[in-house]
């Protein structure tokens, strides 16, 4: 079930709030509960069953740290089983994740498809990324004693599997939530947010992210031998909109159904395509995955605290995972690879735009860096991303039966405006204010009418569409 389909924005979502609302604060949480349970196991019911597992190891391990703690024992004892539990839910990502990877390598490095002749193609559990983080997250935290042990399973489950966030993000850190697991209230104000964020998100993903998809994959999907450069360039740009707003968009829902039910999240973007480096953009981008990270692998592995080398160690690590985190391909390893390599720069000030008048030149550079980057994400493999820059960069001898004008149709230039704009914060600061207590009452009159009409345009866009994805659902 997707948040910008029919079943869940007239049947799942408003049923959930009405009997929310109408039963006791003691048992809202169980309705919260049961609702992702039913959330997650819609279209494969099985897969319940490897989180539910996942969730009731933890809890186990959560109170056993905590009984050591509590012990006094030995410090080494809790080290051992903070390993063990970490490796523990690293095992089965890297089992459901990239084991099927693991396996095709070996048969080509060794050129033998007879290898592992009996292997059965592993399915991916939906969000397994996400909530092993969540996991993580809550082990983690009540080792380091930033946050207390969660004696109540249902209220631990309600932190994995809340809804919202289950199977694309953001990634909530237990620290960040875990006193609203059972204190939080809901008022007007606050669930008007909810609704409004909701329904932005909704409208930045039905409307430019899927326009911008339709595109870019149309695009990707020429072979190699027929994409000029024109052609390629469209098609990449397209690509960087449609996975900002697919993705921001999917995080303000979130964000936005949480409000309703009385939960606050940290924001996930803000703004990263004005970066004016790449140290800036991952400040902006995905902030939940860097923040996580940063918390639970950069300062663990000393940060920038052990030199310069140690440092700039640390951060090709961090990226190599980062990379490997959003799948098992070697396109995702170069991806994250990638990344390292022009932060160490910029750590290095091999490259830097830090003179007033250079900002202009360090927007232009983080833009090219990163619409290059995501060549190598949107790609399947190697060879196609090559080829790809190949035709980017006019290096590839090719001809087209496709010219621009068979993309760039009036619907797609007015949403690519729209989109441009929608990068930047200047709508959002003068009109887009989504608290009402930030703004005049003839600014709130035009921001809900605005919201209004983009609603009723997704809302038709919605009833007549059959190109939906969730870029991250893979994830």
């Amino acid at each position: 079930m997707v948040f910008s389909s029919v079943t869940f924005i007239f049947l799942f979502l408003p049923i959930v709030l009405l009997i929310y609302f109408s039963v006791r604060k003691e048992f809202r949480n169980a309705v919260l509960l049961i609702s992702s349970i039913i959330f997650y196991a819609w279209g494969e019911p099985l897969i319940v069953l490897i989180v539910l597992c996942s969730l009731i190891l933890n809890y186990l391990f959560g109170l056993l740290i905590n009984y050591l703690q509590q012990k006094d024992s030995k410090l080494i004892y809790h080290k051992l089983t903070m390993v063990f539990c970490v490796l523990l839910n690293i095992g089965l990502l890297v089992y459901y994740k990239y084991t099927n990877f693991l396996v095709l390598n070996i048969r080509e490095i060794f050129n033998s498809p007879d290898i592992f002749s009996n292997f059965k193609y592993i399915a991916l559990p939906i969000g397994i990324s996400f909530y092993t983080f969540h996991e993580l997250s809550y082990v983690v935290d009540i080792y380091r004693k930033v946050a207390k042990v969660q004696k109540n399973i249902l209220n631990l489950a309600l932190y994995i599997l809340f809804f919202p966030q289950l199977v694309a993000g953001p990634i909530i850190r237990y620290h960040d939530v875990c006193d609203q697991l059972t204190d939080r209230t809901v008022d007007l104000e606050g669930f008007s947010y909810g609704i409004r964020r909701f329904l932005l998100g909704l409208a930045k993903k039905v409307l430019i992210a899927n326009t911008m998809g339709q595109v870019a994959d149309s695009i990707f999907a020429i072979h190699a031998n027929n994409l000029t450069a024109p052609l390629a360039w469209l098609g990449i740009i397209s690509y960087s909109l449609q996975i900002y707003f697919d993705f921001s968009g999917y995080s303000d829902m979130a964000i936005g159904i949480a409000r309703m039910f009385g939960f606050k999240f940290l924001e996930n973007f803000n703004y990263p395509y004005i970066s004016q480096s790449i140290t800036e953009f991952w400040r902006r981008w995905h902030i939940s995955l860097s923040n996580w990270f940063r918390d639970y692998l950069y300062i663990p592995l000393g940060g920038n605290r052990k030199g310069k080398f140690k440092t700039y160690r640390n951060l090709i690590i961090v990226f190599l995972c980062t990379g490997i985190w959003h799948g098992a391909s070697m396109n995702f390893l170069i991806w994250g690879l990638y990344y390292g390599v022009f932060l160490i720069l910029e750590k290095t000030k091999v490259i830097y735009f830090g003179i007033k008048f250079e900002k202009t030149v360090g927007r232009i550079y983080t833009l090219f860096v990163v619409i290059i980057g995501w060549v190598f994400f949107r790609s399947e493999t190697l060879h196609q991303s090559k080829n790809y820059l190949y035709s980017m960069f006019g290096l590839a001898k090719t001809q087209s039966i496709f010219t621009l004008s068979y993309f760039i149709t009036p619907k797609y230039i007015i949403t690519l405006i729209i989109a441009i704009i929608g990068c930047m914060p200047i709508f959002r600061n003068k009109f887009l204010k989504l608290e009402n207590r930030s703004i005049g009452i003839t600014q709130a009159v035009v921001r809900d009418i605005f919201i209004l009409a983009v609603t009723v345009l997704s809302i038709l866009y919605i009833a007549n569409m059959s190109y939906n994805p969730f870029i991250y659902f893979r994830f």
